[in-house]
């Protein structure tokens, strides 16, 4: 006679799986999306100087892609470290704002489990989780096909950005390949599955305008800041002001 208790504790187990994969899967097209881009990041730090074992611990270590291409971009020898330290913060400054929109779709999680998660939170397996989580018209994430979809993302950019190093003084400049376009292009994929209509994205508009203008008259990454403030402020006002 089987026990109920170890039947739950198997069906349970499962199912951890089953959405785990799911979340591998999904993640799949966006990861096709990542390889150029961390080619592209790792060929550009090794023409810096950075080892093949640097680029994994700086991309594996601080897991944003714009912070890093701005630390690359910003990396002399010797470095300035507390130049390269401000600008990734200001560029990382928008997961100020994702990890808010994120915060209750957490709140079932104890602390134990929600920071370890937040840390591997980039904009896809944050746009990716949302989506699902809207989808299923569910008050809170999956937390296993968040992970799916991060660990897929991760081990891909920790991956690619070290071959990338490896191979970046036979590859040249590969920006002439167009590889900067992949993420332009996962981006629009994404905002199409998070559209919401018109009248909700208008805030989005406020912050791609402000953010725009601020890229030619402000200078290193400014605009990234001052597109996020906007759409805030402008999300704050439509909300207590609803049209």
């Amino acid at each position: 006679m089987h026990n109920p208790t170890t039947i739950l504790a198997g069906e349970a187990a499962a199912t951890a799986r089953d959405e785990a994969w799911r979340g591998v899967r999904a993640a799949l097209p966006v990861l096709l999306g990542f390889i150029p881009f961390a080619l592209l990041l790792g060929a550009q730090a090794s023409q810096k100087g950075l080892s093949a074992v640097e680029v994994p611990l700086l991309t594996g270590l601080n897991f944003g892609g714009g912070s890093e291409f701005a630390a690359i971009r910003l990396w002399h020898s010797p470095p300035q470290v507390a130049l390269i330290v401000a600008m990734s913060c200001l560029v990382n400054s928008r997961h100020l704002l994702m990890g808010a929109a994120l915060a209750p779709y957490l709140q079932h999680l104890p602390a134990r489990k929600a920071l370890p998660a937040l840390f591997f939170m980039c904009d896809e397996s944050w746009a990716m989780a949302l989506a699902d989580a809207r989808q299923r018209a569910a008050s809170r994430i999956s937390l296993r096909y968040y992970l799916g979809v991060s660990a897929g993302l991760y081990l891909t950019w920790l991956l690619f950005t070290a071959l990338g190093a490896l191979l970046g003084p036979a590859l040249g400049d590969i920006e002439q390949y167009g590889f900067d376009m992949a993420f332009t292009a996962v981006f629009l994929v994404l905002l199409r599955g998070m559209w919401p209509g018109l009248r909700a994205c208008r805030p989005w508009l406020v912050s791609l305008l402000v953010a725009a203008a601020s890229s030619l008259l402000l200078p290193g990454a400014w605009h990234v800041a001052a597109g996020a403030a906007a759409g805030l402020l402008a999300a704050m006002l439509w909300t207590a002001r609803p049209c």
